[in-house]
């Protein structure tokens, strides 16, 4: 099927749709991902059920995205299949011109005779994969959830805390400057 025909059925001719819920599903397959030049997605297979309510000032669609995608593991280079089950909401609001506000919110105008949902399901797939892509058979037990934001952030500075310093018995005075350092700030003071 050619890339134009693959790109159509994503197409929702919005301009004669009347008001109300209207519930779509759309496939989810390699001719999809290959729609997409990014090479962070070439593979995978599911659906993704959409559901579309139109409103005289705004379109609510809600998509729920479920299947896999094929992966390549950081460690191994092996491909691997990963699952994908996700819900997201993007809302189209009508306004004098055409152009994204958010991520998730969309203007266009009245005159606008179809929207294509193919960029916006490519995008929540691909930003809900895990930063490490590991194989299952090469997974351990540290390796999940390292990223966890229930164990606290983890905050990396270069200052020396005034309390390490103390115990430490080391204090940073200005007197003990290096002489090459203090060579230069007097010529930077002149």
């Amino acid at each position: 099927m050619s890339s134009k025909k693959v790109w159509a059925l994503y197409d929702i001719d919005i301009y004669r749709l009347p008001n109300g819920e209207h519930l779509y599903e759309m496939p989810l397959n390699d001719e999809f991902f290959s729609l997409f030049d990014f090479g962070l997605l070439e593979k995978g297979t599911g659906t993704a059920n959409i559901q579309l309510v139109k409103t005289e000032t705004m379109i609510t669609v809600t998509a729920g995205v479920t299947g896999a995608v094929e992966l390549t593991c950081d460690r191994s280079l092996e491909q691997y299949p990963h699952p994908v089950s996700l819900q997201e909401v993007l809302y189209i609001k009508y306004g004098d011109e055409e152009m994204p506000l958010e991520d998730d919110l969309l203007m266009i105008t009245h005159n606008t005779q179809k929207i294509n949902l193919a960029q916006f399901l490519y995008e929540i797939i691909g930003a809900s994969l895990p930063m490490k892509k590991i194989h299952p058979d090469y997974r351990r037990e540290d390796d999940d959830d390292e990223d966890d934001i229930s164990e606290g952030t983890v905050v990396y500075s270069s200052s020396i805390d005034n309390e390490a310093e103390a115990e430490s018995g080391t204090e940073n005075e200005d007197d003990t400057v290096d002489p090459r350092w203090q060579i230069l700030k007097n010529l930077r003071d002149n």
